[in-house]
Parts: structure tokens; sequence; C-alpha cells
């Protein structure tokens, strides 16, 4: 690992018109692909994404009015304008939005959202893994626990383990041989046995 720590990461916790604002396809794809991939030019993430660019110059508009991503003028030249994501972590709690018809629903697309690109994601790995070395065909995998704790418990397994995460993100070297870029996923929701509680 390289000697510099990275700095703490750059959060956001959502108002009513950002998670109204990230309920949108494209614009949920181009903040994660401004997070992951950094800075970038419309034409760059229309490339990435399989669309047009006067669709991601559009959005990534809509995303900067509700201070999501910024413009990095001194990287512009002409009209080439770059973007980068505003903040690398966005929080919100799920009640938050209660009082809020329209931001709750949302909030509910987006979270369906995020497990369909969870999927999706999944599904290209499983369908490339013998490509990859046994070392990381090793190292990548699913695992789920059951546990019967009140909600208080559950909120501190996840803060807990979101440490945990955040200090391997903190300490993450991009340089260090045989490094990849890696998703980890953290997820808790009830055990619903044919749909009930």
């Amino acid at each position: 690992m390289g000697d510099v720590q990275k700095p703490a990461p750059r959060r956001v916790w959502i108002d009513h018109r950002q998670v109204r604002a990230l309920a949108h396809p494209l614009r949920t794809r181009l903040l994660g692909a401004l997070r992951v991939k950094g800075a970038a030019t419309a034409t760059t993430l229309a490339e990435l994404l399989d669309t047009n660019t006067g669709a991601t110059s559009y959005h990534l508009r809509q995303l900067a009015e509700v201070g999501l991503v910024v413009e990095e003028p001194d990287r512009g030249s002409g009209r080439q304008r770059w973007w980068r994501a505003a903040h690398d972590v966005t929080s919100f709690e799920n009640t938050d939005f209660d009082d809020d018809p329209d931001a709750r629903a949302a909030v509910e697309w987006f979270q369906t959202e995020q497990v369909r690109l969870f999927v999706e994601h999944a599904e290209r790995w499983f369908a490339v893994r013998d490509q990859w070395s046994p070392e990381w065909r090793d190292a990548f995998g699913m695992s789920d626990v059951f546990l019967t704790i009140p909600a208080a418990r559950l909120k501190e397994l996840q803060a807990e383990l979101l440490q945990i995460l955040e200090r391997y993100h903190a300490e993450a070297d991009p340089d260090m041989p045989g490094a990849e870029q890696v998703q980890v996923v953290l997820a808790s929701h009830p055990l619903l046995m044919g749909g009930k509680r």
C-alpha cells in the first residue's frame, strides 16, 4: 500500500429534490459511472453507457441542479465540459421521505433499480468468470447469514460492517500489482417466507 491515505469519502445526505432527480435510469447510471470511473465528459459517458451525448448532457445538468454532480471548469476546453460526482457516498434513511409520497416513490424506484443493476453486474460476472484466474475466482463470492435480532442491533451491525468496508476503501491502492476494481454490496432485509411477515 502507498504511504498516502486517501481523504475521507465525501458524503451527501440526500434531500427530497435529490432523490427525485435520481429516480431516472440514466441519471442513476451517470452518477454511478462518475463515482467509479472518475471525471468524464458527456461524450465519454455516452460511449460508456451506450447512449447519446445529448441525453447525457441534459441529465448531467439535471444532476448538477440538485448538487449531485459538479463541473470541472479547469479541465474543459471549448464546448467540452468535464463533470465529476460531487460526493462519494449517498446516504438516507428509508423513513426520511415518509411525508412526501413522490419522494418515497422515487426512493422505492431507486432502490429497486440498484438491486436490478446488482443482478445485471452479477450475471455479467457469471458469464465471464472462467476467463479470470483461479485466485480471483476464489476471492469473489457471495455469502449470507440468517439472524434473529432487533432493529437497533441490525443498525449497529450494518454500521460496523460499513466501517470495515470504508477502511479497506481508504487503504486501497490501485497501483498495487494485481489490483482490480471490485464491488462489495452490503444489504439486509427481512426473511419473508411466502411473502408473509
